[in-house]
């Protein structure tokens, strides 16, 4: 018996939910491989409704805590959300703790969590960034992660695929946050329906790791529910230098849409897209770069999961290399993880950025999450993050605009919007 050509989506729930094949729309029971939370979403939220039920975690080696959203501590309430966190972890003797390592998203797989085939869960909205590795991975709320936490289980409907297929190559100076912004830009944030958005094509295939990242970071602001791409060697490579054994990286080339598979495809040319600029207050609020030169600012952030991982870094450091930020404009820099922080500091990168005026901050969620030194009143900003929903970044007066590190890094050489191909030129 043939069965009927199936989408990476549903390949990934297939084997969740113990079936052969799976049909958009039937709702399965899924198996969970990976439970992750942080420190805002997990403990402080989680351990007084177990308390409550008298329940137990269903397998401590699934679960991974962060703390990423409340470091550096800086008042009473953040103390006791962290010491929250950190007293539970002991508690329940959790295998995988990290503290003040980086942001979640980055963090997680940089050690090893995420695989191929796998199917995850994340108590935050930026959890789909684990489909970049061709794992399911969507992000829910915390009454949903006690039901993962005691059954490991949770149920799913399965999704349609909305396929990105991007042709030709990115040209220089232009990133997956351009592509994405773009995206959001064409279909809106409501644009993934709360389906599988699978990102494909040769401009894909052609991303660094840590750029396809980004993708499916991003798809939340899409509206998916996963953002998938397809594992392939890149995906191997990377993995396997992260500490991912070789026999968890066997059947890659399984994990794959099907020709024929039902879904709906839009096609894109890389090469045509010039970089990006989303406008408050919304990331679909985005057109080319052009649109918006010579905007003032005055502060140029390179932060969060999304903008301030390796690549991101070393994009900044590519346009500020022998150069000083312009006058007035504040560059703050905030590495996604404890990790990068240490490649770009081995590289040199930190030191192009730090000798270019910028000011390092810690390897956390930070001014993305609207904590620690956030952005000031009636002040204009520019972006690496993945939103600027008013008062996102602090203040509700503060007019953010999103765009990648080369954009963000030309505009406070500049200090003004602008395109970072004629700085690069």
């Amino acid at each position: 018996m043939t069965t009927a050509p199936s989408t990476l989506a549903q390949k990934l729930v297939a084997r969740a939910s113990s079936r052969s094949t799976v049909t958009p729309g039937e709702i399965v029971n899924c198996q969970v491989d990976l439970a992750m939370f942080h420190d805002s979403s997990g403990p402080r939220r989680l351990k007084p409704m177990l308390d409550e039920l008298g329940a137990s975690i269903w397998d401590k080696s699934r679960v991974v805590l962060v703390m990423d959203h409340y470091l550096p501590e800086r008042d009473d309430e953040s103390r006791r959300i962290v010491r929250i966190a950190r007293d539970w972890a002991k508690e329940q003797a959790l295998p995988h703790v990290y503290d003040g390592q980086g942001i979640c998203h980055v963090v997680v797989p940089q050690h090893g969590h995420i695989r191929p085939g796998m199917f995850c869960v994340g108590g935050d909205s930026h959890s789909p960034t684990g489909g970049a590795f061709g794992a399911y991975m969507f992000g829910i709320g915390s009454t949903e992660m006690l039901g993962v936490v005691v059954t490991g289980e949770i149920w799913l409907r399965v999704p349609h695929t909305l396929q990105m297929h991007w042709t030709g190559r990115l040209a220089p100076g232009v990133t997956a946050k351009d592509m994405m912004l773009h995206m959001i830009g064409r279909f809106g944030m409501n644009g993934g329906q709360y389906q599988a958005v699978e990102f494909a094509g040769a401009a894909v295939q052609a991303l660094s790791m840590q750029e396809r990242m980004t993708l499916s970071n991003m798809s939340a602001e899409l509206g998916a529910q996963a953002g998938l791409i397809a594992p392939d060697a890149t995906t191997h490579d990377w993995l396997a230098v992260h500490g991912v054994p070789e026999a968890d990286l066997q059947g890659l080339d399984g994990w794959v849409t099907d020709p024929g598979a039902p879904l709906t495809r839009h096609d894109f040319d890389a090469y045509t897209l010039a970089p990006q600029v989303a406008a408050p207050h919304s990331p679909a609020n985005t057109g080319a770069v052009g649109q918006h030169a010579g905007t003032r600012i005055d502060v140029a952030y390179i932060g969060a999961c999304t903008g301030a991982k390796l690549d991101d870094l070393r994009a900044a450091a590519s346009v500020l290399r022998g150069h000083r930020v312009a006058r007035g404009v504040r560059l703050m820099v905030a590495p996604a993880s404890q990790q990068d922080q240490a490649a770009a500091r081995a590289e040199g990168v930190l030191q192009v950025l730090e000798d270019a005026g910028a000011e390092l901050f810690p390897t956390t969620c930070g001014a993305c999450a609207g904590y620690g030194d956030t952005v000031g009143d009636g002040t204009t900003v520019i972006s690496s993050t993945a939103r600027n929903f008013k008062g996102r970044m602090g203040s509700a007066t503060a007019q953010v605009y999103l765009a990648s590190p080369y954009t963000v890094a030309a505009s406070a050489l500049q200090g003004h919007i602008a395109d970072p191909r004629e700085v690069l030129a």
